[in-house]
């Protein structure tokens, strides 16, 4: 953590150190989850798609009518009983390998912008790292 010109804790989100590969990322408020712009996030994605996991935590209707290449659907009402499987289970539900703790680049998303600081909220409670991406679904699509 470092001080801001305010003296206020600041922390440099989780693709921060260009040095170990990661991407640079805006310096963000640590009262508040890191965040990834569209911008950002389609940077990274061009440039280096297995560098990031993609969660969208938008209900499975929601999810199955259009989501950003890649995600894993789980609704942010599963959020923490999924992120508390063991992996076994974790992939026998969610057919993917479950993130763990210390991966960095996760990246929740969901449809208008509200439910992904309720899962970067349980995510951090739970002992994750990760960001949110800080538009909502709609930008991504291109749609206002």
């Amino acid at each position: 953590m470092l001080p801001n010109s305010n003296g206020v804790g600041i922390e440099a989100g989780p693709f921060a150190l260009p040095e170990g590969g990661r991407y640079a990322m805006e310096v963000r408020n640590m009262s508040r989850a890191p965040a990834v712009s569209l911008p950002e996030l389609r940077s990274i994605l061009a440039t280096d798609r297995d560098r990031v996991r993609l969660i969208d935590v938008r209900s499975r209707e929601e999810s199955a009518a259009g989501t950003i290449p890649g995600a894993l659907n789980i609704p942010v009402s599963e959020l923490e009983n999924a992120l508390r499987m063991e992996p076994a289970d974790f992939q026998a539900t969610y057919f993917a390998e479950k993130p763990r703790p210390e991966e960095e680049n996760l990246v929740f998303f969901c449809q208008i912008g509200s439910n992904e600081c309720h899962a970067m909220q349980t995510a951090r409670e739970l002992e994750y790292l990760g960001a949110n991406y800080e538009d909502e679904y709609r930008a991504w699509q291109g749609k206002d």
